[in-house]
């Protein structure tokens, strides 16, 4: 079985020596995707150990990094593709447990979790955080059958074969929002594993509007009505939720 790690960077030269360093341990195979960095990450990079990597001119988005990581994984024939971010805000040590569940081969997508379990040295995320996390989950769950609980979480193992079925083409941090609603149309398998709640930096932010949480709640709400039309599983119910739900955490983001 064949395993690409994938590491999608934005002026991370804080965290990236130390991130991988400790990844090294665990995975061979390792892509950065360096989404147009303009601290000293492209320097680090060309100093590190031999890995593949690709650089984008401008920033183009998280979601496009993990876009160019599946499809170079499909290109170069990986059985998976585990994802991880790179402000140390994901623990390495829990790869060896993605990896010992893609080999059970029980599941097409594994998504780590920061809630599905109290984990020894969990923090507690920004309100407004955790807030739209929560109520994203519960809208997904409730319009596609899941049981998740944790929506967000960018630590997952992904089966490469399985990717074929989504097509993905949002740039942003409104990523999780068409793959999920892709996912469940797919007919994919999803378990979630327990993974470490780490913030390094609560004041790290989104940029321009998606700063303030209405208008990320918002935009967030915007990519899941259209890939819910996209899929043919946009109807009268799942709208009516969708309003409340909206109109409902409204008040208090």
């Amino acid at each position: 079985m064949r395993v690409l790690l994938a590491i999608p960077v934005f002026n991370e030269a804080r965290y990236l020596p130390e991130v991988l360093a400790r990844v090294r341990r665990y995975v061979s195979d390792l892509l950065v995707v360096d989404d147009g960095s303009t601290d000293a990450t492209p320097d680090q990079l060309r100093r590190a150990a031999p890995m593949a990597v690709i650089r984008h001119r401008r920033n183009e988005g998280y979601g496009q990094s993990l876009i160019d990581a599946f499809g170079f994984a499909q290109a170069r024939g990986y059985d998976w593709v585990i994802t991880m971010d790179c402000d140390a805000q994901h623990e390495p040590a829990h790869l060896p447990e993605f990896i010992a569940a893609a080999h059970r081969g029980c599941a097409d997508i594994i998504s780590g979790s920061r809630y599905l379990a109290a984990l020894d040295g969990n923090d507690d995320p920004p309100p407004d955080r955790r807030r739209i996390n929560s109520t994203i989950t519960w809208l997904l769950n409730e319009t596609l059958s899941f049981s998740l609980t944790d929506a967000f979480c960018g630590f997952k193992a992904h089966r490469v074969a399985a990717l074929r079925d989504l097509t993905l083409d949002v740039p942003g941090y409104a990523i999780p929002l068409q793959f999920w609603t892709q996912v469940a149309a797919a007919g994919l398998r999803v378990r979630e594993l327990p993974v470490r709640l780490i913030y390094k930096d609560t004041s790290r932010h989104f940029g321009g509007l998606l700063d303030d949480p209405d208008a990320r709640l918002r935009h967030y709400m915007d990519v899941f009505q259209r890939e819910m039309r996209r899929v043919g599983r946009w109807s009268a119910e799942v709208e009516t939720a969708a309003r409340s739900l909206l109109a409902e955490c409204g008040s208090t983001t």
